[in-house]
């Protein structure tokens, strides 16, 4: 859409829910899109809903609203172009189609499309669990809690006004683990770099396939690129702070580290770096502190308060060594310390070093580790 409103010489305005990716967002002020992002954790009515917000903003700005939600084009769209396409690719022979909701443009569309061309073609949901549309096609309700999940672009907490289910046979929940899990499958099986829905809708494909008792002729869709979800999806720190990436669990604070030493994740500094590597690094990684090494020794540890500090001294800080900023009087914790000990030192304004009982550094906790893995422990 961007595109063809560039091409075209539209102004367009774009309402992103603040859950999109980075790159996506990046990928559309590049086409020339002003974009304004809104607060996903909230419902229809709310006036930072992104519809409702999207609605209000074409009135006062005096501009067309597209609204995918209720344009009568989008299942057109879908029902006279992909429709036939898959048709003429399949060779006229679909056992099953696995799709997505967003809009739910492409479901009603291929509905309506093989509803005429080819009734033994099955049209199956593939929904994220927080979604309301799985339970409304299984079972008819329509229910009134909707939970979150991080899969883009599927997924609704309503019925959109265009949807027409009632082709849809049946419908698979999906979990964001199991998206996750099948989209690297993907990768690593197939080569494809597939973005997070792809995975919600493989996932949902390859559970329908298990039930089959002959074989079927089923397609699903890889969506769009991975490149657009490079921070995200494939990324195991920020996989790791959803809970959604496995690793070594220790039982103990170690679990709470987001950066492991003995991973190699933990950023570091050699004591001779000057405060711009430091900073550098943490622009780079987005950390706020770095633990200071000699050799193989810790040495220190130095945060952007410190180099902050030190600027405003001399406008020449910048090419200074660390050592000559760095908190050298470290309070280190040992690696079976409680998460109350964990608090007390996050309070008094520092951050945790962790040792094991071989005195071998383990990593540092900050406020945000502890909050990632107390908000995980409690999913």
């Amino acid at each position: 859409m961007a595109l063809v409103a560039k091409m075209k010489g539209y102004n367009i305005i774009l309402v992103i829910p603040d859950k999109m990716s980075q790159e996506k967002i990046n990928h559309l002020r590049a086409l020339g899109a002003e974009i304004i992002i809104t607060r996903s954790d909230v419902g229809k009515g709310h006036p930072e809903y992104y519809q409702d917000l999207a609605k209000k903003l074409a009135k006062e700005r005096n501009a067309y609203f597209i609204n995918q939600f209720e344009n009568p084009s989008n299942p057109l769209a879908h029902e006279t172009t992909t429709g036939p396409e898959i048709w003429e690719q399949m060779q006229h022979n679909v056992d099953a189609i696995v799709v997505g909701v967003g809009s739910s443009g492409t479901i009603t569309g291929l509905s309506r499309f093989f509803n005429t061309v080819s009734k033994k073609t099955e049209i199956i949901l593939a929904d994220p669990k927080g979604s309301v549309l799985a339970d409304y096609v299984n079972n008819g309700n329509l229910s009134n809690f909707v939970g979150s999940w991080i899969v883009e672009g599927i997924g609704e907490d309503f019925i959109p006004p265009i949807a027409d289910l009632s082709f849809t046979k049946k419908a698979f929940t999906i979990t964001d683990k199991e998206s996750v899990s099948t989209v690297s499958e993907l990768l690593q099986k197939e080569g494809i770099l597939a973005g997070s829905s792809t995975g919600t809708l493989l996932c949902a494909a390859l559970k329908y396939c298990k039930e089959q008792k002959t074989e079927k002729r089923v397609i699903t869709f890889a969506c769009d690129s991975g490149n657009k979800y490079l921070s995200k999806m494939y990324n195991n720190f920020w996989l790791l702070d959803n809970g959604l990436y496995e690793r070594k669990k220790y039982s103990d604070i170690r679990d709470i580290i987001s950066r492991r030493f003995e991973d190699g994740d933990t950023i570091i500094l050699n004591h001779n770096d000057t405060l711009n590597t430091a900073f550098s690094r943490m622009k780079l990684y987005d950390i706020s502190q770095l633990p200071v090494f000699d050799g193989e020794k810790l040495v220190g540890i130095v945060d952007e308060t410190d180099i902050l500090i030190a600027l405003s001294s001399s406008n020449s800080a910048m090419n200074n060594e660390i050592n000559s900023i760095m908190a050298s009087n470290l309070v280190t914790v040992k690696s079976g310390a409680s998460i109350s000990t964990l608090i007390e030192i996050l309070k008094s304004g520092l951050v945790v070093i962790v040792e094991d009982y071989n005195n071998k550094f383990c990593g540092i906790i900050t406020k945000i580790d502890l909050i990632n893995y107390l908000r995980n422990e409690k999913r």
